[in-house]
């Protein structure tokens, strides 16, 4: 970070999720989602940002799988990217609402057809009785859809973290890391810097 930060978070992330997608040998969208379930006990699991913009981080999931079932009964969550061959961490907080159907529509198309068939016949954190469950559900979907276009789930859909809160963090040497957080009110950010 620059020594007079941004003043648009979500532009400075994505400036250095461009740095990230050329340095990390893969996956440079791979991020920690946070929740809780209702007993306020914490679950952490890695999804993929499939988009950012103004709105916010959007990434998919089957809505009956823990993550989701957690999300939309306590719709708030955290993202913490990290990224080692830039020594570089962002972390986000805010609410979390559904994308529009058309949204997960869109996204859901450009799927392969073996992830879109993959979303149909898996079950997602429910239990397995064995891996040939699994693949015997594949194989019926595979069938029941095996001419023109794979619709998508009514169950699987995507999610968009509203960012309240991003913090950018840079390593330094002697631990005397670079941390700045942005705070939003209504559409304005604020920004401060924090003791490593």
């Amino acid at each position: 970070m620059s020594q007079k930060d941004p003043e648009d978070p979500i532009a400075l992330f994505q400036s250095w999720f461009a740095e990230a997608t050329r340095a990390e040998p893969s996956d440079a969208n791979a991020v920690t989602l946070a929740t809780v379930d209702a007993a306020g006990r914490p679950s952490a699991r890695m999804v993929l940002l499939k988009d950012v913009d103004a709105r916010g981080f959007v990434f998919y999931t089957n809505r009956e799988s823990r993550k989701g079932l957690e999300l939309l009964a306590n719709p708030r969550a955290a993202l913490c990217f990290f990224w080692k061959s830039l020594d570089r961490q962002v972390r986000v907080e805010g609410p979390v609402e559904p994308v529009a159907d058309s949204e997960a529509d869109g996204y859901f198309a450009t799927r392969d057809r073996a992830s879109q068939i993959g979303a149909w016949a898996s079950s997602q954190s429910r239990p397995l009785e064995s891996r040939f469950a699994l693949e015997r559900r594949i194989a019926e979907f595979t069938a029941k859809f095996h001419v023109g276009t794979v619709p998508r789930p009514p169950f699987w859909s995507g999610f968009r973290l509203v960012p309240e809160a991003i913090e950018f963090w840079q390593e330094r040497p002697f631990r005397l890391h670079d941390r700045t957080v942005y705070h939003r009110a209504g559409s304005a950010w604020s920004a401060r810097k924090l003791y490593p």
